[in-house]
């Protein structure tokens, strides 16, 4: 199997004045809500931020029971979420190739499964396949096994790593040994794959230790930091990407390196993706709102957006 060279953030090296930081968790909490208020659409509009939120979608299963059936189905939604025809009347025929997740997300055991199933549909060079690994979900391995899960996993076909923090060592202050792991799971994708960092936002105690967790595992090299693994208590808020947010801001304005985002974990309607595409739009920019740089980790967001679409091509379709 071809693994190609791909470009991704380099690491540099460790510096303690990124992680100094000190926050107003009222004021996080009030900036968090107004956004949210702002973030109702409707109509028409809601169709175009609902497909917009299916192309920035890494469509996921992580159950104990997966087999190579259930992932092929969800690798042909990915690719197919809707019949061509049902847009015919109202898009362009040059921007249905389009309509598809960016990613399918799976267990490295079940990447090899994804992989067949998109080379068969033509689609590989235009969905990735995101694996999970170094221990998924708790971390709580040994360090050799879990960098040979990456390499297990991308020489199965995966061009996106999503890894799991160490969050003992985050607990106990240690930074400098999240930033030395995460270096190492850096360097084990090399350019072969995208490094996605999972905060397990919900472990980490406090807003302060969110942002330097995020500012850790960017100066490591992470290509995403992403707020959960999904099952924690506590996964994506807006509140937590805020913070987030922040610290990929400062980091770009230190070093100049571009970081992207990924919430997972309780996304499940087209309004709590519209929520967290507002957040981004009026922090980091519309620019932002690309799968190189902004992803939604999710199993059932694509039920919601499906019917929000049929429901608005209903209405399309009577007016």
């Amino acid at each position: 199997m071809e693994v190609k060279e791909l470009k991704v953030n380099k690491t540099l090296p460790y510096d303690a004045s990124l992680l100094r930081v000190n926050f107003s968790l009222s004021q996080i909490n009030e900036i968090a809500a107004s956004i949210s208020q702002r973030s109702t659409v409707s109509g028409t509009n809601e169709v175009a931020w609902a497909l917009k939120a299916l192309m920035l979608t890494d469509l996921t299963t992580l159950a104990g029971d997966d087999t190579a059936a259930n992932v092929r189905r969800l690798v042909v939604r990915a690719c197919l979420p809707f019949e061509p025809q049902l847009f015919d009347k109202f898009f362009e025929p040059t921007l249905l190739p389009d309509i598809h997740c960016a990613a399918v997300c799976v267990y490295p055991a079940r990447v090899a499964d994804a992989y067949k199933t998109l080379q068969q549909y033509g689609k590989l060079d235009d969905i990735s396949i995101a694996a999970v690994a170094t221990g998924f979900p708790t971390g709580q391995y040994d360090l050799q096994t879990r960098l040979q899960e990456i390499n297990h996993a991308i020489l199965a076909g995966a061009t996106e790593i999503d890894i799991v923090i160490n969050r003992p060592l985050a607990l106990g202050g240690d930074w400098v040994g999240v930033y030395n792991e995460v270096v190492l799971m850096r360097n084990a994708c090399g350019t072969r794959a995208h490094l996605k960092t999972i905060l397990a936002v919900g472990e980490l105690g406090s807003m302060e230790n969110v942002y330097k967790a995020s500012m850790v595992c960017m100066l490591a090299g992470a290509d995403f930091i992403k707020t959960s693994t999904g099952k924690e208590a506590v996964n994506a808020t807006l509140p937590v990407g805020l913070v987030m947010i922040f610290a990929i801001q400062e980091f770009r304005r230190r070093t100049g390196q571009i970081v992207g985002l990924k919430p997972a974990g309780g996304v499940r309607t087209v309004r709590d993706a519209i929520a967290w595409m507002t957040l981004v739009k009026e922090t980091l920019g519309m620019h932002w709102l690309q799968s190189e740089l902004f992803r939604f980790g999710a199993s059932g967001l694509l039920d919601d957006i499906e019917k929000v679409v049929r429901n608005g091509v209903a209405k399309l379709e009577k007016a």
